[in-house]
């Protein structure tokens, strides 16, 4: 086989790796390394100060089965750094970095994302308009208060969470702000909408 036979081979194989592996864990995880090359137990620990409050682990050794995953699907490799001059005698801990399939898969994740946030809005909207429109009204209701509680949640860095970058900061707050604007909004409307529906059912025929 030649050598171009091989890349190519590589490629197909880490194209599909890249479709295999589905869980958001793994892509968060492919993101911290990304982030920063480390080893397991440091990465189960980064992962749970960064993602605690939006992705949660079944145990600790998800992540390292994870990371075999993503290893054997070639979205991280296995290296070992040099050595660490302040413990001369210690062997380093094999560390995990990201490889340009990983990368890539990484960024194709994120916008998938997007993706997923528009589904379950679609899903939202028509599994709202199957209702009574009493029962609609209820959801919505409920919707506009879970909106306002994430308002009045506290956003600052609590004990133990990995504090985010000035970049990361302002990019999660006016995701934020856009996002809650644009959901009231379309809570007010559906609400109005809904309203209607139930004023011409009641009115008399």
């Amino acid at each position: 086989m030649g050598e171009g036979d091989g890349r190519r081979q590589q490629s197909v194989a880490a194209h599909v790796g890249a479709a295999a592996v589905r869980s958001p864990v793994s892509w968060a995880l492919v993101g911290l390394v990304i982030e920063r090359p480390s080893y397991g137990y440091e990465l189960s620990q980064r992962f749970t100060r960064s993602y605690g409050d939006a992705l949660e682990l079944s145990s600790t050794s998800q992540i390292y089965t994870a990371l075999d995953t993503l290893n054997r699907n070639g979205l991280l490799e296995e290296f070992v750094p040099q050595g660490d001059p302040a413990h001369p005698g210690r062997q380093p801990k094999p560390h995990y970095r990201a490889t340009p399939a990983g990368v890539k898969g990484h960024g194709d994740w994120l916008v998938s994302l997007l993706r997923q946030e528009r589904r379950r809005s679609r899903v939202l909207a028509r599994q709202l308009a199957v209702l009574a429109p009493a029962d609609a009204l209820q959801v919505i209701d409920l919707c506009e208060r879970v909106c306002l509680e994430d308002v009045a949640a506290p956003s600052g860095h609590g004990p133990g969470e990995e504090r985010m970058s000035e970049l990361a900061g302002r990019l999660v707050g006016e995701d934020q702000r856009v996002a809650l604007v644009a959901r009231l909004a379309w809570i007010e409307y559906a609400r109005s909408e809904l309203r209607a529906l139930a004023a011409a059912r009641a009115a008399p025929r």
